[in-house]
């Protein structure tokens, strides 16, 4: 066996450590504006050319993109895209005159300068071949859209040599989410990071204790397996992730002070309505069990709840969100609030926006939408008061007070989440999935910041000495 030099050794090592390469270059512009933080996220993303940033609402990731995206178009002379959700590209480029970054909107394939902006719904009125760089806005939306447009996405970002993922919401607890966000940005593909992470139990607990069970999540491959994340690969892969992604949720978890970083207070109020028919097949009212007889039991108190929440939205002078999850709630809602305006799915592209921007500016007083329509993305700070009908999903939960609840609110942010008696095994569901993604979160920022203790301790360090017996 031929003998390793020191460099090829360290080639070897770097290669079994699985942490994704750097395809970018040293930043050629920076924002007078930044905050020290967002400069080292800009910095660092910059280096890296495809990375993912997950910071919190209202940490400035509109910034930070557009500073990425700026750097790119320098460094490259080509063009970058900014792909957002519906409404939001208006936003950007608004922020971008704020920092001096030359930003244009484009709805119908228009390239009227070096970074354009366009939602998502709009991609096919680009071409890929014209751009160098993309950025994925609210990248956790994906998942929201039909198969083809997805894979349009997908295709389009593969394809292209500098790529940015920014959200709020990464899914900590869904791992399948960081695999294909990996894959998007050309580094370990989904699959086969289940293969070296996680392993497969059919349907049960694999052996070997807590340990596996705190890690497990329930994913699919194409044999319908379950994964847990193996004990002894944790930490392989959370440093895995942080070699392609960084999370924040305030300047502290980059050791920096908060400052003006706080949010305010949060109440979250709970009402639990009766329903006035009661429920033919028991003698009295039992919490609904199982995904058919919750969404029997959704159905059956519409008119109750939508009516508490009319109440409540009424009740305030203030902006309001009324979010709802069926059709027929936001028609009822819509009815039953005078001066409430509904942004549904019939809506036309075009009339969301005009509604969105109409309640932004104060022209509309009370919304009605669901949170797979309006809860990415949206600035809207200046309503301190939402209602919310509970359902399984933390993320859309999460989306939607963060909507208001980010930094920069100036008020104590009220949600007042309405149920009936039937559905109090969803409000339960929905508080330990609140803290199971606050705990893997936390240990996402966790495994980050002791990361960059280890780079910055390693660029003070000899290079490494090739063993004796190589």
């Amino acid at each position: 066996m031929s003998k390793m030099s020191n460099k090829e050794y360290d080639t070897f090592l770097k290669n079994k450590r699985q942490l994704a390469g750097d395809f970018g270059f040293d930043p050629v512009f920076m924002p007078e504006k930044a905050f020290p933080f967002q400069r080292d996220l800009i910095e660092w993303s910059v280096r890296k050319g495809r990375a993912a940033l997950f910071a919190d609402c209202g940490m400035g990731k509109t910034l930070m993109q557009l500073a990425w995206a700026e750097n790119v178009a320098r460094h490259s002379g080509g063009r970058v895209l900014i792909l957002t959700p519906l409404a939001v590209s208006h936003q950007t480029a608004i922020e971008a005159k704020k920092f001096g970054i030359e930003v244009t909107r484009s709805d119908a394939g228009k390239l009227e300068s070096q970074i354009v902006v366009t939602n998502y719904e709009r991609l096919h009125h680009f071409s890929s071949e014209d751009f160098e760089g993309v950025v994925c806005d609210e990248s956790s939306t994906l998942k929201n859209f039909d198969g083809s447009t997805k894979a349009a996405i997908t295709e389009f970002m593969r394809t292209r040599k500098y790529r940015l993922l920014c959200t709020a919401t990464a899914a900590p607890n869904d791992f399948i989410e960081l695999g294909t966000s990996s894959e998007a940005l050309g580094h370990m593909g989904h699959l086969a990071m289940l293969q070296r992470f996680f392993k497969a139990v059919n349907g049960s607990y694999a052996s070997g204790g807590g340990a596996a069970q705190r890690t497990r999540f329930t994913g699919s491959d194409s044999f319908g397996s379950n994964f847990y994340l193996k004990p002894h690969a944790t930490r392989d892969f959370w440093r895995w992730v942080c070699s392609w992604a960084r999370a924040i949720r305030k300047p502290s978890d980059m050791g920096y002070k908060n400052g003006k970083f706080k949010l305010p207070k949060l109440v979250t109020r709970e009402h639990i309505v009766k329903a006035r028919n009661p429920n033919p097949d028991f003698l009295f009212d039992m919490p609904a069990v199982g995904l058919a007889e919750q969404r029997a039991e959704r159905s059956r108190t519409i008119q109750e709840r939508c009516e508490m929440a009319a109440e409540i939205a009424m009740s305030h002078a203030d902006p309001v969100v009324c979010w709802c999850h069926l059709n027929s709630e936001g028609d009822l809602l819509e009815k039953l609030i005078p001066d409430a305006v509904q942004v549904s799915g019939k809506d036309t592209d075009a009339v969301k926006e005009e509604k969105f921007r109409a309640f932004e500016s104060g022209q509309v007083r009370v919304i009605v939408t669901k949170p797979t329509i309006a809860g990415f993305g949206l600035n809207w700070q200046h309503c301190a008061n939402q209602t919310f009908f509970p359902s399984h999903s933390f993320e859309q939960w999460y989306q939607a007070i963060r909507r208001c609840w980010r930094f920069g609110q100036k008020k104590n942010v009220i949600v007042d989440v309405i149920a009936s008696e039937g559905e109090q095994r969803v409000l339960a569901n929905l508080e330990r999935k609140a803290e199971a993604a606050d705990k893997m979160f936390s240990e996402l920022v966790g495994f980050m910041t002791d990361e960059l203790r280890i780079e910055e301790k390693n660029k003070h360090t000899i290079n490494t000495t090739l063993p004796s017996w190589l």
